[in-house]
């Protein structure tokens, strides 16, 4: 099995609408070739959606949390 990281760009342009990250991985299997999407850390992680801006600190989130079971 052999495995590279490519640019999408370097693809042909009826591949590239594919896919949506800037790089993948393409990889050979018995004689089939895999391409796969290689995420950027953190790009699409939901867990830094509105606290990103770092605007909530972790206790504040806590505390809400907390409140909101408290409430159910």
């Amino acid at each position: 099995m052999t495995e590279i990281v490519l640019n999408t760009s370097a693809l042909p342009e009826p591949l590239t609408r594919f896919f949506r990250s800037p790089k993948v991985k393409a990889r050979e299997t018995r004689g089939e070739v895999w391409l796969t999407p290689v995420a950027a850390p953190y790009s699409n992680c939901p867990l830094l959606g509105m606290f990103k801006d770092g605007k909530v600190s972790v206790d504040k989130f806590i505390a809400r949390k907390r409140l909101e079971k408290e409430l159910e």
